[in-house]
């Protein structure tokens, strides 16, 4: 069976102008990159601003588990299967990260015949953005730094300095780190701290903004440390905005490239959705639903992470309405959640699976609150059965959802024809969507309204720290923004290891802490970080170039 990186490969790709043209868009007006990826100039996106409205249909999963899921390769081959069908479609993802793509996830460009390409190009480097993103950040820290070591006119408060410093790496050892060691010229001696550049807040303002004006507005806003009265100290008051903005120029103009049957995907920013708000820009989205009558795009880890933050806070702050939800899931990974070992989800087992459909169960109860019909895609394996795909069929039904098989990763888009027609049934249904809460609310009420209605737990503990922080938070007037909760993505809880659909548990909030720029304040739940580390295997051990410069073992 050939990898993914070699069907990517061996694949046929049009030039991107051609790609391009499918959407209406000149090749002046693009910005190359090579022959097969690009990004929209400035000018194609004020010409298409005021252009038609697409209908915008949102993928997103289950819990993810170690079986895997599917979700990127099942938003790839529903894209695929629309051209197929005729339709003008369009996909729009997020970049991958170089984090997981070193880490334990591999790539992030689908799989088998349901891929965006070049697949290598893509999941290392791509055009920059990340970099650009990473750069700006730490400019940011450390014009910070040298404002402190010039005198601090700003009276900064050095043990408040909240601005952490970024890599798109996993690299534990980079958490917690002490700066400033030396002579008396090399800064003040401080605690500090590294993120993963997908969860900082200059990831989030970058997709985000709706244009360069927009992004630095929000860059101003972004508080970096707190004075010695407790007052906030943002990046315009250290100046560090334009020359931030300089930096990100090119990275804000959204990339075009396409699938291995040249659907366009315009792949643009990539916060992680445990930790951050898990979706791509809102100026990719948008430039895609003046471009296309469909626009197909995903949110990041299941849906009580991914689809809730991209409904209550990238929609609410975007003015986007959704028309439908694809909600993924596998017979294995319900297994999985019914207590299966990994090493014996090939084997038949309905009694497991009826145990662990309830968490395909709570993500359509929850989906439904939003007001928007929900299509299930159950993405087949070869392992499945007649009797557990049946199960499954009848449960969703039962649910008030519509259900389809898809089998993208083996036949691509053919594969997902069926799914494509239920998803056009759905998109034509009318929708009556609506946000979960207010988000003039408290701070406690929106947090133990997600905690409630999407996680199913009965009740909210927080920490002194977090206590302290939602009272400073109210005291400044920084809290009728959304919530942006950062848990694990493997449990509804807060405790990975607790699958299914747990039920009268508490979610315990460990730290809370507005990111201004963005608009939303961030509530670390369990133990979950913003710097993950390496596994004890992680995959580039087996990632390599050959004599010809070819990557292997990507994914």
């Amino acid at each position: 069976m050939k990898t993914d990186i070699e069907i990517a490969r061996e694949a046929e790709l049009e030039p991107i102008v051609r790609v391009a043209g499918k959407l209406g868009i000149d090749e002046e007006e693009l910005e190359l990159y090579g022959k097969y990826k690009a990004k929209l100039s400035e000018e194609a996106l004020k010409r298409n601003s005021e252009g038609k409205k697409g209908k915008l249909i949102l993928v997103t999963a289950i819990n993810p588990t170690p079986a895997g899921e599917g979700k990127t390769t099942t938003t790839v081959g529903l894209g695929e299967a629309f051209g197929r069908l005729g339709k003008k479609a369009v996909i729009a993802l997020r970049e991958p990260s170089l984090g997981p793509c070193f880490g334990v996830k591999g790539g992030a460009a689908g799989g088998g015949m349901a891929q965006v390409v070049p697949m290598d190009e893509l999941n290392l480097h791509f055009t920059g953005d990340f970099h650009a993103i990473t750069t700006a950040n730490n400019l940011c820290a450390a014009l910070l730094d040298n404002h402190i070591q010039q005198g601090n006119a700003l009276n900064i408060d050095t043990r408040r300095i909240v601005l952490k410093r970024c890599l798109d790496l996993n690299d534990r050892v980079l958490r917690n780190v002490v700066v400033g060691l030396g002579s008396k010229v090399d800064g003040f001696v401080r605690e500090d701290h590294f993120t993963i550049t997908v969860a900082s807040e200059v990831m989030a303002i970058f997709c985000l903004a709706s244009d360069m004006a927009d992004l630095k507005a929000r860059l101003s806003r972004m508080i970096v440390a707190y004075d010695l009265e407790g007052k906030p100290v943002t990046a315009g008051d250290i100046k560090a905005v334009g020359s931030m903005a300089a930096l990100l120029k090119d990275a804000i103009k959204p990339n075009i490239i396409q699938t291995l049957e040249h659907t366009p995907a315009i792949v643009h920013g990539g916060p992680f959705a445990n930790i951050a708000h898990g979706c791509n820009s809102v100026r990719a989205t948008r430039a895609a639903l003046t471009m296309a009558d469909y626009v197909i795009t995903e949110a990041g880890f299941g849906a009580d992470l991914g689809a809730e933050k991209f409904f209550d806070i990238k929609c609410r702050q975007a003015g986007l309405k959704p028309d439908a939800v694809v909600l993924v899931a596998t017979i294995r990974a319900l297994k999985y959640n019914g207590g299966i070992p990994k090493d014996r989800l090939s084997e038949e087992n309905t009694e497991a699976l009826k145990k662990g459909i309830a968490n395909l169960g709570r993500h359509i109860d929850n989906l439904n609150k939003y007001g928007l019909p929900v299509v299930v895609a159950l993405n087949e394996f070869l392992t499945d059965t007649e009797a557990e795909r049946k199960l499954v069929e009848e449960y969703v039904k039962d649910r008030g959802a519509e259900f389809a098989l898809s089998s993208v990763w083996e036949k691509g888009g053919e594969g997902g024809i069926a799914l494509a027609e239920k998803v056009l049934e759905a998109v034509d249904k009318p929708s009556e969507f609506k946000l979960l809460y207010d988000e003039k609310l408290p701070i406690r009420e929106k947090i133990e309204i997600v905690a409630r209605e999407i996680y199913g737990a009965a009740g909210v503990a927080y920490s002194a720290a977090s206590d302290k922080a939602i009272a400073e938070l109210e005291r400044l007037g920084l809290d009728k923004m959304p919530v942006c909760m950062a848990k694990t993505q493997y449990s509804f809880s807060d405790e990975p290891t607790l699958l299914g659909a747990p039920e009268n548990f508490t979610l315990h909030v460990s730290d809370v802490y507005c990111s201004n720029g963005a608009g939303f304040i961030v509530a670390l739940t369990g133990s979950i970080n913003t710097m993950p580390g390496l596994p004890r295997v992680p995959a580039a051990d087996s990632i390599d170039v050959d004599e010809d410069g070819n990557i292997t073992g990507l994914f």
